[in-house]
């Protein structure tokens, strides 16, 4: 299996280090790659759209033409995890918790409302533990850094995981969100369930 990882800005390298620490617990063979180009998405059997400044990342990727190759694929099935600014990419209505809309590159693939910088700003990021039972994992420490929110869902997509007034994980068949930094915890799980969403 080939999993890419969009690579303009963001942790990158920590969604790699991730991903190859959860094959290895799942016994899967197979490689990480840097999405920057609009070919590399022919390579992939999954992607993963990290944590960063949203707003940076969509519009390189929308002016290199990756922005566009990559909503076409997961239209078409491709599994892809975003996590916080990946979950705002995600989502098809983005507002911002302090100037409200505000118009940015999206792929927009998900039914998912999210307001950005929910908590407020860097200094009020913070670490707390989820329960990750519904995924097949127990108790773990995650990281939110200027996290957004899922306010809600609708269709077909689900809250996986909710924490104090909002969700922080939701899912919409071959599409993962989640508002914290699973790339940045001790424990692999969150990585673990996309690996199996590659799989099926």
């Amino acid at each position: 299996m080939k999993v890419g990882v969009i690579a303009y800005q963001g942790s990158f390298e920590e969604h790699a280090i991730q991903l190859k620490r959860a094959m290895s617990k799942l016994n899967l063979t197979g490689e990480v790659i840097a999405v920057k180009k609009p070919k590399d998405v022919d390579l992939i059997d999954g992607v993963v759209i990290p944590g960063g400044e949203s707003t940076t990342i969509g519009i390189i990727a929308e002016k290199l033409g990756v922005l566009d190759e990559i909503k076409a694929k997961i239209n078409a099935g491709l599994p892809v995890l975003g996590t916080c600014a990946g979950a705002i990419m995600l989502a098809k209505d983005v507002s911002d918790a302090k100037v409200g809309k505000k118009s940015q590159p999206l792929i927009g693939t998900m039914d998912i409302q999210v307001v950005r910088n929910y908590y407020g700003r860097q200094r009020e990021s913070f670490e707390t533990d989820l329960d990750f039972r519904v995924i097949g994992g127990g108790k773990a420490r995650v990281v939110f850094i200027r996290a957004p929110i899922i306010k809600r869902t609708w269709n077909d997509a689900t809250a996986l995981i909710s924490f104090e007034n909002g969700i922080v994980m939701a899912e919409q068949k071959n599409m993962l969100a989640t508002t914290f930094h699973p790339e940045l915890s001790e424990s692999t799980i969150v990585h673990e369930y996309f690996l199996s969403k590659i799989k099926k």
